[in-house]
């Protein structure tokens, strides 16, 4: 019996009925083949700092980096050890790639209907030309396919990036990193747009393990010693300058929650005196990122870097799998999140100046219509982000939709970010994004909502324009 092909219609994602459907082919046939912009993402910038890196074997590419994946074959009692994922300990990992292969292609079943499986056969088809359909059967041919195409020039990161009509991409980079990479990149006259973005979780976040040496490490890339409140906002605004002068349009901040506090000078310094004496409490940890909160705010008004704020996700909640592997292991589990009060401090400090930049993303979908829409279709700081982790998914992108515009406006929104470390996935969730955005207009637009010239505007609107006007790629 003959292997069966991907199922991909060219209408997928549209809905059923006919009038609705017409129009959105034509919506989603103007905007298909705009350029991709990636304003947030975790895909490595090594990969473009050499013109001969590889993206290495299938499974170094698809299956050992990607939590959406390895989380769910964990979940069915599959060993992390044998996905081939680097224990903490150094202990013993399966180094046979086709082996781990093969235990994903017997396993692709679990992917039916998640928005992973949706992406995973458009990028095997659309970019790897596999046609057949990832099974126990054909696992290891498919594997055979991956690698010879991955071994040739046409399938380097930097040929990817041309192929998939990328604008810029931004990466996420610690605080203290020095961007050796993207200098790297800079240096070697490459014409590819790979931006850094200022992420200061593991020195803000204080009950951070590694914080103290993170803390040391502040101190030797900014050239100033840190051994005060003071003297960390004077190296973070140094960080921040650097990182801006290498192109960063944005920092990102992740937090239990969106709590914001504005301390004193005298509390803010007694509470990190303390954490460089390891005698920082938790309660003194959650008001000191809720006043660091309050403090990049201050600083994006002042140097112009967007502030992306992504909260309500309990981080690493498996101990186990934290203690064995490591964290971001696949284990963010969400949390109710309050938006209202807990961002009010903020917003009334900083939320009425049009300096500030403030995109809020959410896993906590009862916020969208009840707090998020109403805050950010009123303060003119704020925007709100895509469906993000759990949520960026056909189901959770119309369920923003039909929340979230009504109250706030689509240009309260700003457009699509792929969020991803998987780059060879990044053409895919965008063309999803651009699938479900145009069929929501195009139901708008039956509904008698929006006309058409309207709705070619929106189109064009949320698969592109949005995204660069919020991030400020415009200027």
């Amino acid at each position: 019996m003959a292997s069966a092909e991907w199922y991909l219609p060219q209408d997928r994602y549209f809905d059923p009925d006919p009038a609705q459907r017409r129009v959105a082919v034509e919506l989603y046939e103007s905007v298909a083949r705009l350029p991709l912009i990636s304003p947030h993402g975790h895909v490595d910038p090594r990969l473009f700092a050499d013109e001969n890196a590889t993206l290495g074997s299938p499974t170094e590419l698809f299956i050992i980096p990607d939590h959406y994946i390895f989380r769910l074959l964990y979940s069915q009692g599959i060993p992390m050890e044998d996905l081939g994922i680097s224990r903490a300990d150094g202990g013993p990992v399966s180094t046979d790639y086709r082996k781990i292969w093969q235990i994903f292609g017997d396993h692709f079943y679990l992917f039916r209907g998640t928005p992973t499986g949706v992406w995973l056969a458009d990028e095997l088809d659309a970019i790897f030309g596999v046609k057949t359909k990832l099974t126990g059967a054909t696992a290891q041919a498919i594997y055979d396919e991956l690698e010879a195409k991955l071994a040739t020039p046409e399938f380097r990161p930097r040929a990817l990036y041309d192929r998939f009509n990328l604008e810029v991409l931004c990466t996420t980079d610690a605080a203290t990193d020095r961007l050796t990479y993207h200098q790297a990149i800079r240096d070697s006259g490459w014409h590819g747009d790979i931006r850094p973005t200022f992420r200061p979780d593991a020195v803000v976040n204080l009950l951070t393990p590694g914080w103290r040496k993170s803390i040391d490490t502040l101190s030797e890339v900014s050239g100033i010693t840190v051994d005060s409140y003071a003297h960390f906002i004077q190296a973070l605004e140094q960080r921040r300058a650097f990182f801006k002068m290498m192109g960063a349009k944005a920092t990102d901040h992740a937090a239990e929650t969106p709590y914001t506090q504005e301390l004193g000078y005298s509390d803010a310094d007694a509470i990190f005196q303390r954490a460089l004496h390891g005698q920082a409490t938790a309660e003194d940890a959650r008001r000191f990122t809720a006043h660091m909160l309050m403090e990049m705010a201050r600083m994006s008004v002042e140097d112009g870097l967007v502030m992306q704020l992504h909260p309500g996700s309990i981080r690493d909640h498996n101990a186990m799998l934290f203690q064995r592997y490591g964290k971001d292991m696949g284990a963010d589990i969400p949390q109710a999140t309050e938006f209202t009060h807990n961002l009010r401090p903020l917003l009334n400090k900083y939320g009425n100046d049009t300096r500030l930049r403030l995109i809020v993303f959410m896993l906590d979908e009862a916020t969208q219509a009840r707090e998020l829409a109403p805050l950010a279709g009123h303060y003119p700081a704020m925007r709100l982000g895509p469906p993000w982790w759990f949520h960026d998914s056909i189901n959770g992108m119309r369920r923003f939709f039909d929340r979230v515009v009504e109250t706030a406006s689509i240009y309260n929104t700003v457009g699509f970010n792929d969020d991803t470390r998987a780059f060879a996935s990044i053409p895919a969730r965008h063309d999803l994004w651009r699938r479900v955005a145009v069929n929501w207009i195009a139901g708008q637009h039956v509904r008698g909502i929006v006309d058409l010239d309207d709705a070619r505007e929106m189109a064009l609107d949320l698969a592109y324009r949005l995204t660069k006007r919020a991030y400020r790629f415009e200027d």
